[in-house]
């Protein structure tokens, strides 16, 4: 089972040839510790996520649970809230090498592994209009850092990345593989 809203997540699963279904249970607190090191967030998300579910997992049934953050200086960006929040989301990006870090959980009634994958990316210097381009016609307010690196903004303003590509989209699939094979 993949507990997840997330369309890229279920496309890359599916990639897999794996029969599974989506679930997904609202108002999952995403909450961290203030005093958790950065790299290890998304991990922990993650991790709260599968215990969200662990009362409902019947026996045999695996649940995929995973979230996504990028991590810019000190700051943690997850999804923005509006237009204004995602904007100032791609000016901080704009320029630098940021990490996307995903954790993901992997959880049965009786075993449990969470990881996290992180990949660094660098974005070009985006104009003005760039920005306001991308935020009219893509609307990214459902991705971490307000960004698809699979849209147009990847195209034109990913300069670099080094690790998974598919970690980026928000799901490490050659990673969720091994672990699975592994589980």
């Amino acid at each position: 089972m993949l507990a997840s809203n997330s369309p890229r997540r279920k496309l890359l699963l599916e990639g897999l040839g794996i029969d599974f279904e989506v679930k997904v249970l609202p108002d999952i607190d995403e909450s961290y510790p203030d005093s958790l090191p950065l790299t290890e967030v998304a991990e922990h998300i993650a991790h709260k996520k599968a215990e969200a579910y662990r009362p409902m997992i019947a026996d045999g049934e695996l649940i995929i649970t995973a979230d996504t953050i990028v991590i810019v200086g000190n700051e943690v960006l997850g999804k923005p809230h509006d237009e204004d929040d995602a904007r100032r989301m791609l000016r901080t990006l704009s320029g630098v090498t940021h990490h996307v870090v995903t954790g993901a959980c992997l959880t049965t009634k009786d075993k449990q592994k969470s990881f996290s994958v992180t990949t660094d990316v660098t974005f070009k210097q985006l104009t003005d209009d760039e920005i306001d381009y991308y935020l009219k016609n893509y609307r990214p307010y459902d991705k971490a850092g307000a960004y698809g690196v699979q849209e147009w903004i990847g195209y034109i303003g990913v300069s670099s990345i080094e690790g998974s590509f598919y970690n980026v989209m928000g799901f490490p699939i050659q990673r969720i593989y091994t672990e699975l094979a592994s589980f």
